[in-house]
């Protein structure tokens, strides 16, 4: 059952996915104080109708919920509709979160958390749907990354490998068109979260690794180098770009 503890109207609404009581509340309360509107689920099959019927701005995802887990409810509400996804929880082993990036999360936060850390990633997760969506109204000539078995279209978002549509989360897709755009270029980490998660600081390294591993498992492990010590470079998977601007697509 989801419902809400602050009944204001605000510019943004974030449903908080969270079966513990207190700290659905306390994280309720610092989304209020920050000028937004807090939804609450306390269980996964509850976050989804939630989802469905509210079409919050951002979804701030536990994984371990009763009726549900928050895998699979992540899964569902970005199938049905994209929206970001932030997940905090006290599972933080790599491969739980590369679990919950493949399923759609944009993000991934541990327990203990810093609450100012918390608001942070949701305004960067924020302004990069805001960016996303003024950078796609402008997209009308942006070419397309034509790279054989792999084609990248940034103004339609979409990505297939194969002949076969690949789902990406909005960060994927924007992670892998940025590398994409200078193919065999190496891009420091500090620098991907600059332009993909509009991070000023280094504080979320991991956070890129994790991404591109999620990349990896969804195009293949030789799409996306390692520079040991620097960061990644994307690795066309055939040599040569050719690029056709949308109107020539269709």
């Amino acid at each position: 059952m989801f419902n809400s503890p602050t009944r204001q109207t605000r510019s943004r609404t974030i449903l908080v996915v969270e079966d513990e009581p207190d700290l659905a509340t306390a994280i309720a309360q610092r989304i209020a104080a920050n000028g937004w509107t807090a939804r609450v689920a306390s269980d996964g099959a509850s976050a989804v109708r939630a989802a469905s019927q509210l079409k919050p701005d951002l979804v701030i995802m536990d994984i371990m919920l009763p009726v549900m887990d928050g895998i699979e409810a992540t899964k569902r509400i970005v199938a049905e509709r994209p929206v970001p996804v932030l997940m905090l929880t006290a599972r933080d082993a790599e491969s739980d979160k590369v679990m919950g990036l493949g399923a759609g999360a944009d993000d991934y936060m541990t327990k203990p958390f810093s609450p100012r850390e918390l608001i942070a990633r949701c305004e960067a997760l924020l302004r990069r749907v805001e960016r996303a969506t003024i950078i796609a109204k402008n997209l009308e000539n942006e070419k397309i990354l034509d790279f054989g078995s792999l084609v990248i279209d940034p103004r339609q978002r979409i990505v297939t490998l194969d002949g076969d549509q690949v789902h990406l989360t909005p960060t994927e897709f924007d992670l892998l068109a940025t590398l994409a755009r200078r193919p065999q270029s190496v891009f420091k980490r500090e620098k991907l979260l600059e332009e993909v998660w509009d991070w000023p600081d280094a504080s979320g390294t991991r956070t890129v690794d994790s991404h591109v591993k999620a990349l990896r498992h969804k195009l293949g492990s030789d799409l996306i180098r390692t520079a040991h010590g620097v960061g990644y470079a994307f690795e066309p998977p055939q040599t040569g770009v050719s690029a056709h601007t949308t109107e020539d697509a269709r």
